[in-house]
């Protein structure tokens, strides 16, 4: 039975990285054709580095990853720690509430974004409402739930004892949330982070509905290109992509796998200190 279980992961595995292999492959093709090899080749690394349009699309794109990832994770850490504290009934309902966008269709949700922007633009008699402030605001929005569910875990996981006891020992509220509960949870934070990175970076339907012409991101850009025949050096921007996005994912399991060995070292000595 462990066999056959092995052998369907492998198999799982092969058809879920066979594609970005033959793609990895295509960029360092010298020919235009993916189907035939004709000469290992950097061309396609250097004409990408060389395009004026995709390396600004590719600059919004980190740019708006990055505010989004950070504003969401501050204000996701501040609502899980609301939920925390809440009821069980309560807190049920909260989290229910927060996997609804992980559920709901990327359409609806863009659609939904982009009716409300228009909306208000109406209101606010603003022609152009759509550009990078809707852009962010949307982003913000989905990558929520990924850092709350992210920092929850760490919140049951933390001794609820450690802040009184750092207050015991003269630190403020403040000073006591500082360096205890974020020092306990930031493991939370930053697989949080990480992750509302990866999906802000890469994130297409959402963005389309909500983008104004004055800020394209890469994503939208590249569908307008699938319209026509690709160049190649548009294989070598999705291989370095995939890379950028493979090494964060590294980076996040790295930070969970060594959290979860601090903590199973940690276990013993909080026993002892209890007894």
């Amino acid at each position: 039975m462990r066999k056959v279980s092995k052998i369907i992961t492998v198999i799982i595995f092969i058809f879920l990285y066979i594609p970005m292999i033959i793609l990895a492959v295509a960029s360092f093709n010298k020919g235009s054709d993916i189907s035939v090899f004709n000469g290992f080749t950097f061309g396609q690394y250097k004409a990408l580095f060389e395009d004026n349009v995709l390396l600004p699309l590719l600059l919004n794109s980190v740019i708006v990853a990055i505010v989004s990832s950070l504003l969401s994770t501050a204000l996701g850490t501040a609502a899980a720690m609301g939920i925390h504290r809440m009821g069980r009934r309560a807190r049920r309902l909260a989290m229910g509430v927060t996997n609804i966008p992980l559920t709901n269709p990327e359409i609806v949700t863009g659609v939904s974004l982009a009716l409300l922007f228009a909306f208000f633009g109406t209101m606010l008699k603003i022609k152009n409402v759509l550009g990078f402030v809707t852009l962010l605001i949307a982003h913000i929005t989905f990558n929520l739930p990924y850092v709350i569910l992210s920092v929850m875990p760490k919140l049951r996981q933390m001794d609820p004892n450690l802040t009184e006891a750092a207050m015991d020992l003269g630190c403020t509220p403040i000073k006591a949330f500082f360096k205890v509960v974020i020092h306990e949870i930031m493991p939370g934070i930053i697989s949080g982070a990480l992750m509302a990175f990866t999906m802000s970076l890469d994130d297409f339907v959402i963005s389309y509905f909500v983008y104004g012409p004055t800020f394209v991101t890469l994503p939208v850009e590249i569908y307008n290109y699938t319209k026509k025949p690709l160049h190649p050096k548009i294989y070598a921007l999705f291989t370095l992509l995939f890379i950028v996005i493979l090494l964060v994912m590294v980076l996040m399991n790295v930070l969970q796998a060594r959290d979860a060995k601090q903590r199973r070292e940690i276990a013993p000595l909080r026993k002892k200190v209890r007894q």
